[in-house]
């Protein structure tokens, strides 16, 4: 008899959880939607692969039905999806005020608990300072012909392979330009490679957060733990030899970390140089590789300045830009309570057929005659609000430069790979592999085969 009740009390307890999950407390009306399983939420669903340039399933299904708001659980938080261009810029133009930079204690645990995203008020405007003062526009024009010389270097270089496998190429190239102008490094001179830290870190990052041996995610963390050892041991070694100066971001790093009073602290400084270097050649590499699928499948385009806008809206590298609500908030008759996270959702933005006719088509000229220099309501590649993303200028000077040179003296055509895949940020799994030759090789060997 004990046993039944017992049974019994454990089944009613367990009812109850499960409908206050499925059914969460709020003072007004949640925006429709479902939580899903108890804890799991729709995690799964959310990290289902797509294999298109359009709007996730996850997303897409649940806006036919539920409208451009809706509620989620994702993995074990309750999450307002917003796919509505007013709520975006909202969401956005309250920052600091109604809504804080926020993601799930999975991003935290691989970027670092100190990252640049996780850190609010006067820190974070003074970090940004701080990247402003490396990847500002007065650095960027003193940049531009180191750019320029590394990308036509490289170019060259790869014009003498067979082929050259784009997506890992040009990460590489972009990964050793940053690392030298943030830490010196290089590549050749060192006793291990601080690349492949990344590498590892990269194919598990955007993962189902499983931390056991043999995942996807646990070696991502190892990835960056290997990666922060190495940042740390080269800081080490910098602080040990003071009369060299390079003039580096970690000189300035070692400057500000030994003022009286600073707010620095190292582990800040490390978690900084790691978004750094992730942010800038992941992302970046990713939207090259992107745009030159572009222009091989429409090579009338290649006149067109604007295909660096339209490349960025298509790519969507940024599926969701996560905040928090501080307090509970009322729009367009919804309550989002406090506590809760807004899940801003770019590609339902820059895919919606009401802004962009045909919007899953490349159309460079859409852009002619628009000026963009932050984000909008129906653009924001670059995130928005205060957090606007302070690499923005590098990310388009390396763009820009990298496929002029490209363009104006090569000939290139696809061998392999361009698939995509995303789970849900971009992927190139079987990368993108084309052949490449100087436009004047190309036709010096055309005359010859006449003669």
């Amino acid at each position: 008899m004990l046993a039944l009740f017992i049974g019994a009390l454990l089944v009613i307890c367990i009812s109850h959880w499960v409908y206050n999950w499925r059914n969460p407390r709020c003072n007004g009306k949640l925006p429709p939607g479902s939580m899903g399983l108890p804890l799991l939420g729709e995690t799964l669903s959310f990290f289902s692969p797509n294999t298109t340039n359009d709007i996730s399933l996850f997303v897409k299904e649940r806006m036919n039905r539920y409208g451009p708001i809706f509620k989620t659980s994702l993995v074990g938080r309750p999450v307002i999806v917003s796919a509505d261009p007013d709520l975006n810029h909202f969401v956005f133009l309250q920052e600091g005020q109604l809504f804080q930079s926020w993601y799930p204690d999975t991003f935290t645990e691989i970027f670092g608990r100190q990252n640049v995203g996780s850190l609010h008020g006067f820190m974070y405007k003074y970090l940004k300072n701080m990247v402003l003062n490396l990847f500002g526009p007065e650095s960027l024009k003193k940049m531009m012909a180191e750019v320029e010389r590394t990308a036509c270097r490289r170019l060259q270089g790869w014009s003498s392979l067979e082929t050259v496998e784009l997506k890992e190429a040009t990460a590489s190239m972009i990964f050793d330009l940053t690392a030298k102008k943030l830490i010196s490094y290089d590549q050749d001179n060192a006793s291990e490679n601080l690349r492949d830290n990344f590498v590892a870190f990269i194919q598990g990052l955007i993962s189902f957060p499983l931390d056991i041996p043999g995942t996807a995610y646990h070696k991502c963390l190892q990835g960056r733990k290997n990666a922060m050892r190495m940042l740390k041991n080269l800081l080490n070694e910098r602080r040990a030899m003071p009369g060299k100066n390079r003039s580096d971001f970690f000189d300035y790093v070692l400057e500000e970390l030994q003022k009286e009073g600073t707010i620095l602290t190292e582990a800040i400084a490390l978690d900084l140089m790691f978004v750094l270097l992730f942010a800038s050649f992941e992302t970046t590499s990713l939207a090259l590789t992107l745009a030159v699928k572009f222009l091989s499948d429409y090579p009338s385009v290649l006149e067109k300045l604007t295909f660096i806008n339209e490349t960025v809206r298509l790519a969507n590298i940024v599926p969701g830009i996560f905040r928090k609500a501080l307090r509970e908030i009322q729009f367009k008759g919804y309550t989002i309570p406090a506590g809760w996270a807004v899940m801003v959702c770019p590609p339902a933005v820059h895919l919606n057929p009401a802004k962009y006719e045909d919007p899953l088509v490349f159309n460079p000229s859409r852009w002619e005659g628009v000026e963009i220099n932050g984000a909008t309501k129906s653009f924001m590649a670059f995130g928005g609000g205060m957090r606007f993303c302070v690499g923005t200028d590098f990310t388009k000077v390396q763009m820009a430069v990298f496929l002029h040179c490209l363009v104006t003296k090569y000939r290139w055509q696809p061998i392999k790979g361009g698939n995509i895949v995303r789970t849900p940020g971009l992927q190139f799994p079987d990368g993108f592999h084309i052949q490449l030759r100087e436009k004047t090789r190309t036709m010096s060997s055309q005359v010859s085969q006449n003669d």
